[in-house]
């Protein structure tokens, strides 16, 4: 029926009545009305996201091309822009994002409705894991810098115990923020989130390359050791000299052993600011959310390990004797050529693991997954990126090789070893990238089939010794009250018999789980096996591959070939930069091939 007290349903009745046609072409407006208003309104949306993306881009830009020239005005100019006046800088652009970060922790995430939503792929806690650990040592690295210009204070600017104590509580910030907010998608203050993630983004890329491309206090310890050894030898300068050689030396060692950390620190926390960039004002639809994580469990794996623990015993062995040799005053020539000779025997191999692991996904017929993940596209990004590290230091060092004496035993192996790294690393992108992208289906499903059709299998085997240890129980138990008085050897005699019936039971469970594990291997299919087999090797051989350079076996740069070829400033600067981007290299891939062994 029609409401009286308004016109406009009874016309929309007398039309419905006069012509059913009308009706049909009104309603088909209405609708298209309400999706061109929704459209208007999403589009409104969107534009305002990439003009606070483009603002805060900007914003970024000119913060790091600032401090980038000021850092090279510094490299070419030293006496009209100084360390000091770079620091400075640095300084303010830390305060600055400590003063953000604050307000975000205490005013913008606190506020009603600002994080609605959490990107479960965001801050993985492998790389959150990374935060802290290179944080840690990034601040013990300060705290090293900061003993030492203590120490020479008399001689020293104030400035250089300033800086790194900011630093510190920049670090401690900026790791307590990324490990609890890591995965925000930030509904409200979108732009002013936006230019604060990018000021930070910023700053950690400044460090970065200050780091990289400063040498400063390299040479200057160099420098204090060969003073150390005049002085011992009688000779008296007028260089600023550490007044407790001891103490001198600690601080030196462990800020040169701890200053690749540093850099690493910067590079994992631009990773995760990008991706909380990325995530500003984004709204995840349930089917982004994963109902259940996949969990790491040592499933469907036995030659991986095996191998992958081998090349992790013998490198940890290589590496030892490399650091005891090429840490003497004159370096062995022997310990490079098995340094260079363990890589060239493990690249190859991983190389091969790579490839085949790459035809067997090709072999699925996997549909690829192509929903929205910031994060999956900044690992892609990454280890294209990173790679370019170690791939341009092996370029760079063919060069140099070819140039010089190429039919060199040492110089023959070194020119191999850069070549199997440029094959390896491309070779092992191609084959995460590939398994990154590749759809889950039903893997959990066959996983706990699997498991759960093991642990009846293993029941079902053994019934016998089930029965034997209930029924052993039960008459244990059902003991009549007119013999609780037993004699000694009687009470020794049962308690032997139940050592006996518990080391029975741990038999059984060891057996239960050994079978388990056997069912569970075998009801995998051969893909599946061999897919695990490789991501897990691949892991323990990425493990070692980072472990090596990271804590100081730096042959490239030791063994004097390159550096007597390119210069001592221009191939610190090249293996500064090329140095840092493998280690983070390793550490990233470690991640991704986890993720590959899990939803294989």
């Amino acid at each position: 029926m029609c409401d009286k007290k308004d016109s406009r349903p009874c016309h929309h009745c007398k039309s419905k009545s006069a012509s059913a046609p009308a009706d049909t072409s009104k309603v088909h407006y209405e609708k298209f009305w309400l999706y061109r208003h929704c459209s208007s309104l999403q589009q409104r949306d969107r534009q305002a996201q990439k003009a606070g993306q483009l603002f805060s881009g900007l914003l970024a830009m000119n913060v790091v091309f600032l401090g980038s020239a000021f850092i090279s005005s510094m490299i070419f100019n030293k006496v009209a822009i100084t360390l000091a006046d770079v620091w400075i800088l640095l300084s303010i652009l830390k305060v600055l994002c400590l003063f953000w970060i604050i307000y975000y922790l205490l005013g913008t995430s606190r506020q009603p409705h600002a994080v609605l939503y959490r990107d479960s792929h965001a801050g993985a806690i492998w790389i959150r894991g990374s935060v802290l650990l290179f944080g840690s040592c990034s601040i013990l690295l300060n705290v090293f810098q900061i003993g030492y210009s203590t120490i020479l204070v008399h001689c020293k600017s104030r400035v250089e115990i300033v800086f790194p104590s900011i630093g510190i509580l920049f670090i401690c910030t900026q790791a307590y923020f990324l490990w609890h907010h890591s995965k925000d998608c930030i509904q409200v203050q979108h732009n002013f989130t936006r230019c604060g993630l990018m000021l930070t983004i910023a700053t950690n890329l400044l460090l970065w390359l200050l780091a990289v491309t400063n040498d400063t206090l390299h040479i200057e310890i160099e420098s204090q050791l060969r003073e150390v050894e005049r002085r011992f030898a009688g000779n008296d300068t007028t260089l600023c000299t550490c007044p407790n050689i001891t103490i001198c030396k600690v601080f030196q060692k462990g800020y040169i052993l701890l200053y690749p950390f540093n850099t690493e620190y910067c590079l994992v926390c631009c990773s995760v600011l990008y991706v909380m960039w990325k995530n500003v004002g984004r709204r995840i639809s349930h089917h982004h959310i994963p109902h259940t994580k996949p969990k790491f469990k040592l499933q469907g794996v036995v030659f991986g390990p095996l191998l992958g623990t081998s090349a992790v015993i013998i490198g940890a062995c290589v590496f030892m004797m490399y650091q005891i040799q090429a840490t003497s005053l004159v370096p062995s020539r022997q310990v490079f050529v098995i340094y260079y000779s363990y890589y060239i025997v493990l690249l190859p191999v991983m190389s091969v693991g790579a490839v085949i692991g790459t035809i067997i996904h090709a072999l699925e017929k996997k549909e690829l997954d192509t929903l929205k993940n910031p994060t999956r596209s900044l690992d892609v990004v990454l280890l294209m990126g990173a790679a370019l590290g170690q791939i341009g230091m092996s370029y760079f060092s063919i060069v140099a090789l070819v140039a010089t004496d190429p039919r060199d035993l040492l110089n023959s192996l070194a020119l191999s070893y850069s070549v199997l790294i440029i094959f390896q690393n491309i070779t092992q992108n191609v084959f995460v990238i590939d398994g990154l992208h590749r759809r889950r289906v039903g893997a959990e499903t066959e996983a706990k089939d699997a498991g759960d059709s093991g642990q009846h299998t293993v029941a079902a085997e053994l019934p016998g010794e089930e029965e034997t240890t209930l029924s052993s129980k039960q008459g244990h138990s059902q003991t009549p009250p007119g013999k609780e008085e037993d004699t000694k050897e009687e009470q020794n005699g049962e308690a032997y018999g139940q050592r006996r019936v518990s080391v029975l039971e741990l038999g059984q469970e060891i057996r239960k789980a050994s079978l388990s594990y056997i069912h569970t291997y075998s009801n995998l299919s051969w893909k599946r096996r061999v897919l695990r087999e490789i991501s897990f090797f691949l892991v323990l051989c990425n493990i070692i591959l980072w472990v090596m350079p990271t804590f100081g076996a730096h042959p490239i740069f030791e063994n004097g070939m390159e550096r007597s070829f390119y210069g001592y400033s221009t191939w610190f600067v090249i293996v500064n930069f090329g140095l840092p981007l493998g280690v983070f290299y390793r550490m990233h891939s470690v991640g991704g091939l986890l993720e590959i062994y899990v939803t294989a």
